[in-house]
């Protein structure tokens, strides 16, 4: 594919994975400044990493979440688990790649991992991330 291609193929994925409403807010907010990284992310991230065809885009969202909670990417992760919803993983899915994780990259990026899982999960109606009651503690 040529740049224009990747580009294309980039926003369409990119909207596919994370919503419309994300990418068009992305899109509103992007400045002379951060247009070149936009088309960097919109051609590198999405138009060649996630169009390959060896791993299906739940695989991806899996390693898309391992790696962000490594990194301490807080900010990204709440995004990456509403498309791990849509690409088919479950919260206790969700939540065993994040017990996983923090074996391997430390406690404390898998604890605030977590806490971000939760709050989007309960935010999606997922019962198993609702506040517990107080008889059931």
């Amino acid at each position: 594919m040529n740049s224009d291609e990747l580009y294309e193929a980039g926003i369409k994925v990119r909207r596919e994975v994370l919503g419309d409403e994300h990418v068009d807010r992305a899109i509103a907010k992007t400045t002379d400044f951060s247009q070149p990284f936009q088309d960097y992310i919109n051609r590198a991230a999405w138009g060649s990493a996630w169009t390959r065809d060896v791993l299906d885009r739940r695989t991806r969202s899996i390693v898309t979440l391992t790696a962000l909670t490594a990194l301490h990417c807080h900010d990204e992760i709440a995004m990456h688990v509403r498309a791990a919803i849509h690409h088919g993983l479950t919260a206790a899915e969700i939540a065993e790649i994040l017990v996983h994780t923090g074996v391997y990259a430390g406690v404390p990026a898998a604890n605030a991992a977590t806490a971000i899982a939760q709050r989007v999960l309960a935010e999606l109606g997922e019962p198993s991330a609702q506040p517990r009651s107080p008889d059931s503690v």
